[in-house]
């Protein structure tokens, strides 16, 4: 069952088994603000298997978000900001924080258009992996993209990736 307002959605599924999975997920905002939650019950071992809540804000210039996951056990905080609305720069980064062993991880990342069919990512993590991606589009939806990672914490440290995407 799906129910859609202009400002809220509920979502809500039963699994059509002799032991069936329930979820549900409920959000409420505008495009400024939104806060969303959602439940998934186990009705063979009447356990909750999941329960999440985020809350968002969004603005021309960023984007910022909250999310308790992982059933309360992880605290993830999001960012995202637009350096040149213009040409499309854009700077991200992300923070976990683990409830249990109190571990902290972030991630941050960068989008540059070299021009309107071209566009450069970058990712750092602190696990050590260092991200680099080049995405061309030589034809409407068609892609050629060319990756590479480091991790100084592998054997085999470089990973190089092509990929090709062809749409009629």
């Amino acid at each position: 069952m799906q129910y859609l307002l202009p400002h809220a959605a509920i979502n809500s599924s039963i699994g059509l088994t002799s032991s069936p999975q329930l979820d549900l997920a409920a959000t409420l905002g505008t495009k400024d603000f939104c806060i969303g939650a959602e439940v998934g019950f186990d009705s063979t071992t009447a356990t909750l298997t999941k329960y999440n809540a985020a809350v968002g804000l969004n603005t021309p210039d960023f984007s910022a978000g909250l999310v308790l996951a992982d059933k309360g056990e992880a605290l993830r905080a999001s960012y995202i900001h637009a350096v040149n609305p213009v040409t499309g720069a854009t700077i991200a980064a992300e923070m976990t924080h683990r409830f249990s062993t109190y571990k902290n991880s972030f991630t941050i990342g960068s989008s540059y258009p070299l021009d309107p069919s071209t566009v450069v990512k970058t990712r750092y993590c602190d696990n050590g992996k260092i991200s680099m991606l080049c995405q061309h589009e030589w034809r409407p939806k068609s892609l050629v993209t060319v990756s590479a990672e480091y991790d100084r914490n592998n054997i085999d440290p470089t990973k190089f990736g092509l990929a090709l995407t062809l749409k009629p």
